[in-house]
């Protein structure tokens, strides 16, 4: 058929992002888990029939879902292939992270869409599940040498049948949950999610015809490839290269590097990871999939002119070997692969910011921290809580990091310590901004946070934190400089006690009325810090953001504890200092 006219592909584009959208919200309204319903840790899309690229995202599910859910897609057709009789009215449903997903409390559900009998598109739709069994409540085993110890991986299975649920399966994953009826109430929104979906693309497909909405796919996936081209032309040919590192795997104390060569001939780019650590003993490994959807949500964070769909990596070549932590296989532990994805996409925004420079963004806090609290109600029922912590994000060529924020895998927001202290026996005696850890530069990094926790319950709580950057901070870019270390603590009968891995705890046990206390780090600066205005440092003192002593360290700023700028003692002090 002829090509679309330019508005017809806007009003698609529109009503096909807005499908995804409302199977978020019918997901973020309908789950149990605060994680998903709450902090929005799930994502949809569309999926392309044969190959499972993915054709449209909503603007709310997490982008790093999104990526990673082409290779489920394509596992699942796999699936179907093998085993044959796909029909209308089957529903996938599976959590190994090695064949399309990310880590086990991921669980994906996809369905085929059939349009006259023919297979037209799938639907997918992804969330973090509570619990799923393993060793460590929640998931988040920062000791786990083998997934077995991270809990029970499905498979791609037909949960569903020409429309008829398979119970057994619903009883199995029930019976490998500490708290199954959350597990429960999340699947049941994914289904309801899925039907909307469905109901929704068959209402578009009413309206104008399957053949104009497969052009349409077609002519969005190659308008991405295309605006990627020139994006990637538009830069200077040649390698750069950029390193970072986790503090350890949680296993053995020795640090973990994500090193990258990137290269640019024409208009292709080559990301090549061959240099970075080998697979680790503990939960930092990701498989491939994940470090290519890793890659395509960086990429997109810095070309963000180009939509979101397959064509963004048709330009772009990975060597990712299997012989490095970024591409295991099982039964290699992964449950802490929210920390490795973030350093993969900090060193691409690393390596980008060499070639160029105008568009860097320092690097951001780096760290979910996904900290888990686990015990017994009085009555003797189970309770779990898992959340993850905001923190700074990195300073870039226009403004500031912003102030406790997430991280840039996802759109997902931070629980808010309301609906925690509701849900669980746990209240917040602290939650606020965490002064002097930003990175300095002329666009400061935003600042970290400091959480503190206290245990209600009369058994007192079980503590499991898997996170990062407690020995490598984020870094800074363009003379920026780097932001403040991870640190967390816990109080014991002996005093405070910090863990031996700077950032990773396993058998902590705290007593009801005794805190955890949790204090992220910041982002990376941008640019030079003593090309700050004196007066936007005298504000950042005022607020409370940096203290005087780091205002005259790191900015040459001389400002009292409120505020007040000294503009003799200033112009002196940056006299003396190198620029």
């Amino acid at each position: 058929m002829a090509a679309l006219d330019a508005v017809t592909l806007a009003v698609l584009k529109g009503r096909l992002e807005q499908i995804a959208d409302e199977m978020d919200a019918t997901l973020y309204r309908s789950a149990f888990n605060p994680i998903i319903a709450e902090a929005r840790d799930a994502c949809h899309g569309l999926y392309h029939a044969r190959t499972g690229a993915t054709l449209v995202q909503g603007t709310t599910g997490l982008p790093i879902f999104v990526g990673a859910m082409a290779f489920a897609v394509k596992a699942v057709i796999d699936k179907a292939a093998r085993d044959g009789g796909l029909a209308d009215g089957d529903t996938y449903l599976f959590n190994d992270p090695y064949d399309g997903g990310t880590h086990l409390n991921d669980f994906r559900l996809v369905r085929p869409v059939f349009r006259n009998g023919e297979l037209f598109c799938w639907l997918a739709s992804v969330g973090h599940w509570l619990d799923i069994g393993g060793n460590v409540p929640g998931g988040f085993n920062a000791r786990a040498t083998e997934s077995f110890q991270e809990g029970v991986r499905i498979p791609p299975v037909k949960l569903i049948a020409g429309g008829v649920l398979n119970e057994d399966i619903v009883a199995i994953l029930s019976a490998n949950s500490r708290v199954p009826r959350s597990n429960y109430g999340d699947l049941n929104g994914q289904l309801n999610a899925l039907d909307l979906g469905e109901r929704r693309l068959a209402g578009l497909l009413d309206d104008y015809g399957e053949a104009t909405v497969a052009a349409a796919f077609d002519a969005f996936t190659q308008l991405a490839e295309t605006m990627m081209r020139e994006n990637i032309a538009a830069l200077p040919d040649g390698t750069v290269s950029f390193e970072d590192f986790l503090d350890n795997d949680g296993v053995t104390d020795e640090p973990l590097s994500i090193a990258l060569d990137l290269t640019v001939t024409g208009d292709r780019m080559r990301l090549d990871f061959s240099r970075s650590a080998p697979a680790c003993a503990g939960p930092l490994n990701i498989a491939r999939s994940t470090a290519v959807a890793c890659c395509y949500v960086a990429l997109k964070h810095v070309f963000t002119d180009v939509p979101a769909n397959a064509g963004c990596l048709a330009p772009i070549d990975f060597v990712i070997p299997d012989t490095t932590l970024l591409g295991v296989s099982a039964p290699k532990p992964v449950g802490g692969y929210t920390e490795t994805i973030l350093r993969v996409i900090g060193v691409v925004f690393g390596a980008l910011a060499k070639i160029m420079p105008e568009r860097a963004t320092a690097a951001p806090f780096g760290t979910i921290n996904a900290l888990s609290l686990a015990g017994h109600r009085p009555n003797g029922q189970r309770w779990v809580m898992f959340s993850f912590f905001g923190g700074g994000l990195g300073g870039n060529p226009e403004t500031d990091g912003l102030n406790h924020g997430n991280n840039p895998i996802s759109m997902a927001t931070i629980p808010p310590a309301e609906i925690l202290e509701a849900s669980y026996p746990v209240m917040f005696s602290q939650w606020a901004l965490r002064p002097d850890s930003a990175g300095a530069g002329l666009h400061r990094g935003g600042l970290g946070a400091v959480y503190e926790i206290e245990a209600l319950a009369p058994g007192g709580a079980d503590v499991f934190l898997l996170g990062e950057r407690g020995r490598f901070a984020p870094f800074g870019v363009n003379g920026g400089g780097p932001a403040a270390l991870n640190r967390f603590s816990w109080n014991t009968d002996q005093g405070d006690a910090v863990p031996p891995l700077a950032s990773k705890v396993t058998d902590v046990k705290v007593r009801q009325g005794q805190r955890v206390r949790l204090e992220t780090p910041g982002g990376g600066g941008w640019g030079d810090p003593l090309r700050r205005e004196p007066a936007l440092v005298a504000r950042d003192v005022r607020l409370g953001y940096v203290s005087p002593g780091a205002a005259a360290a790191d900015y040459g700023v001389v400002a009292s504890a409120d505020g007040e700028l000294d503009e003799r003692g200033t112009a002196g002090l940056r006299a003396g200092r190198p620029s």
